[in-house]
């Protein structure tokens, strides 16, 4: 795995999917890292889910330039910047059901906020927050905070350790940017180019 500063860095998440051995049906998690491209990310892949061996794949993917109205912007820790860090990026994983149907859904999202509150808050303004849940069994963001959140992350703390010592991501107001378009279908690692 290169630990070396890249030059070009760009922030990348992916949804990673396999079917692990002793599993019966195909499990997904998220992964966030920084490269020049996507096939530089490769050998990190590996290393963060190495019991996935070769069944690994992409189920989708996107480079992360633009949330909301915010540019994102990877860089060397090193270099100097103007932006203070009143803006953070966050992963938030919301969770939910329908009635008659035997499957938790889940929507990932990234949100810039102020803090982590601010984020869920946004997180609950979702269609799919709204929407998907019913009495018993309402919509949830996963997380371990004590509140209705499955997973919410700051995207630098889920970084790759070695990533994160080199490289820090600015967050700067932008106007009319477009959100990162999502890369979607199967694709085994070993096609990535």
């Amino acid at each position: 795995m290169n630990t070396m500063p890249l030059q070009n860095p760009k922030l990348f998440m992916l949804l990673l999917g396999c079917k692990p051995p002793g599993r019966h049906t195909e499990q997904h998690d998220v992964f966030f890292g920084i490269a020049p491209s996507l096939k530089e990310l490769v050998p990190s892949v590996h290393a963060f889910w190495p019991e996935a061996k070769k069944n690994l794949h992409l189920d989708a993917w996107r480079e992360v330039t633009s949330v909301q109205q915010y540019t994102i912007c990877a860089r060397l820790k090193t270099e100097t910047t103007v932006d203070l860090k009143e803006h953070t990026l966050f992963f938030i994983n919301l969770g939910g059901y329908r009635k008659n149907e035997f499957e938790e859904y889940h929507y990932k999202i990234l949100v810039v906020a102020k803090d982590l509150t601010a984020a869920i808050l946004q997180a609950k303004q979702q269609l799919f927050y709204k929407e998907t849940g019913f009495k018993g069994a309402s919509a949830h963001i996963d997380d371990k905070y004590g509140i209705d959140v499955d997973e919410a992350y700051a995207v630098e703390n889920i970084l790759p350790k070695e990533m994160a010592a080199v490289y820090t991501l600015d967050i700067m107001q932008s106007q009319g940017n477009a959100e990162d378009p999502f890369q979607l279908g199967y694709m085994p690692l070993w096609k990535i180019k």
